[in-house]
Parts: C-alpha cells; sequence; structure tokens
C-alpha cells in the first residue's frame, strides 16, 4: 500500500475517537442486555460488517479458500476472541465502574510482555520490570480506590475479570501476530466463527434473544465501532503510515478520551485514584515499548 502519512493520521484518529466510546457503549448496553446477549448482537453485528467489506473488496473467495486451508485455526481463535475474550471483559464491566475496567483493561501490553517469557522465551530488563510495576501499581490505586496497601477492592471478582481479559487478549495478540494471510480476512473468518457459539450460549444461559430496544442498539453499535469496523480503520491507518509508531502512539489518547465520555453520558464521577493510577499505567506502558524497542 501507497505511505499516505495525512490519511494514516486521520484514520487513526478515527479509530480512537470509536475505541474512545466503547466504554460508555458497553454500560448503555448492559443496563438492559444480559453479558451474553451483548456478545451475541455485537459479534454478529461485527462479523456482517467484515463480509460487507470483504465483499466489497472482492475477497469472499478468499476467505473461503481461507476456511478450507485452515479451519480448527479459525475456530480455535474465534473462540478465544471474540467469544471468551468478550465474555470476560463485559463481565467486569457488568461488576465494575465503567473508569475502573476501562483503565484496568489498558493493561494488556504489560501482560503482554509477561508472556514473552514463556511463549517467546524473551528475557525482560530492568526497565521492563519497572513498567510492570508501574502497571500493577496503577491498578491496585485504582482497584482499591486509592487505598492499595489496605487490599480493600470495590469488587475483587471483577478486577479479577478485568485483568483475566488482558491475559486472553495478549494470547490471542501473541497468536494471531504469527498467522498466515490478510489480517481482515482472518479477523472475518474468526467473528464468522464465534457467532454460533454465541448464539447457544445467549439462547442457554443468556436470557434468550434480546429485545430492540435502546440496549439492542448500543449493542449494535459495540459491534461496529469497538469490534469490526474500527479494527479495519486501525489496521489500514497502520499499513498506510510511513511512520508505524507515530501513529501507533495515538491509542494513548483513547482512555483519556473514555474518561471524559464516562463522566459525562453516564454520569460517573471519575475518582481521583483512577486518573492516578492511569498516570502510572500509561507511563509505563511507554516505558516498556522502549525496553522491547532498545
Amino acid at each position: 500500500m501507497e505511505k499516505n502519512d495525512r490519511k494514516a493520521l486521520l484514520l487513526g484518529l478515527s479509530a480512537v475517537l470509536l475505541w474512545s466510546t466503547a466504554a460508555t457503549a458497553f454500560k448503555l448496553a448492559l443496563a438492559g442486555l444480559t453479558v451474553l446477549q451483548l456478545v451475541f448482537v455485537a459479534v454478529l453485528t461485527s462479523a456482517l460488517a467484515l463480509l460487507v467489506a470483504l465483499g466489497v473488496q472482492g475477497k469472499l473467495g478468499q476467505l473461503r479458500a481461507g476456511f478450507a486451508r485452515q479451519p480448527l485455526h479459525y475456530l480455535t481463535m474465534g473462540l478465544l476472541n471474540p467469544l471468551a475474550y468478550y465474555c470476560i471483559l463485559l463481565a467486569a464491566y457488568d461488576r465494575l465502574p465503567a473508569q475502573q475496567a476501562q483503565v484496568i483493561n489498558y493493561t494488556w501490553a504489560i501482560t503482554l510482555a509477561l508472556l514473552c517469557i514463556p511463549i517467546l522465551g524473551q528475557r525482560l530488563g530492568r526497565r521492563d520490570w519497572l513498567a510492570v510495576a508501574m502497571g500493577y501499581l496503577g491498578v491496585l490505586v485504582i482497584a482499591t480506590e486509592g487505598a492499595p496497601w489496605s487490599l480493600q477492592f470495590t469488587d475483587g471478582p471483577g478486577v479479577a475479570l478485568a485483568l483475566a481479559s488482558t491475559l486472553l487478549w495478549a494470547v490471542f495478540w501473541l497468536l494471531s501476530a504469527r498467522a498466515k494471510g490478510d489480517a481482515t480476512l482472518n479477523l472475518t473468518g474468526y467473528f464468522l466463527c464465534a457467532v454460533p457459539p454465541a448464539l447457544i450460549l445467549c439462547l442457554w444461559q443468556g436470557g434468550g434473544m434480546p429485545a430492540l430496544d435502546r440496549s439492542f442498539l448500543a449493542a449494535v453499535y459495540v459491534g461496529l465501532f469497538e469490534m469490526g469496523v474500527t479494527w479495519m480503520l486501525w489496521a489500514t491507518a497502520l499499513r498506510s503510515a510511513s511512520n508505524v509508531t507515530r501513529v501507533g502512539n495515538l491509542i494513548f489518547l483513547a482512555p483519556l478520551l473514555s474518561l471524559v465520555l464516562i463522566s459525562q453520558v453516564l454520569g460517573e464521577a471519575i475518582h481521583p485514584a483512577t486518573l492516578f493510577g492511569l498516570a502510572m499505567i500509561l507511563p509505563g506502558i511507554v516505558l516498556q515499548q522502549r525496553g522491547r524497542a532498545s
């Protein structure tokens, strides 16, 4: 693809703005839907949107060929993400204030660094371990609302679910980075494979098919703008950029913008501990990334 930094910047900013709305959309959807209903509607919406995009690009034949070549890969990855990942992440949002779940979820990059030790055989340097300490101390500050040494969590299971979601995302990222083929084709295959089990879970344990109300529309929004479409925007932005790092750094705007929306739309009062914890987590991620690059 021909490099176009202006296009990359616009697409990257668009993706970040859309992702910053995700936490608010999660909570609006969960106000009237169960976790499994939300997962089903969002995954189905995203799968359909990705299929339309592939159809416009004339790549549906390539998708069929990919399924025929490695069906088990698509099924396994689809069960991991989006199915298991979003079930766990949204269960965390269902229990925690949006500000806590959203900020804790951003520690996935630090979790990824830790997973590189057993999976890739990498060794972490002092800078990496400092980043890990900053990130998880930030989580502790947020989860205890500013009293980290008390270990009195707002919701212990919710915090555990939020941290577990970072583990699933990091595992998915490592596996998908090794996958062959077009990233959009693969992502579409993963979502398509997740639709049937998501439907079964929704009907079996999720309360059945959801009503067509405002929460349903919020779930459709999640499917479009937290999942499929926004990932395509982000991937295109990275491919269009002559300097991937410059575009990649835009992602650090998302949690800050998200907190503004959480405050203004959901009416959550942003706790000072959330801001303090975020001020530890984001520099920790930057420090960890520079550590891996050096």
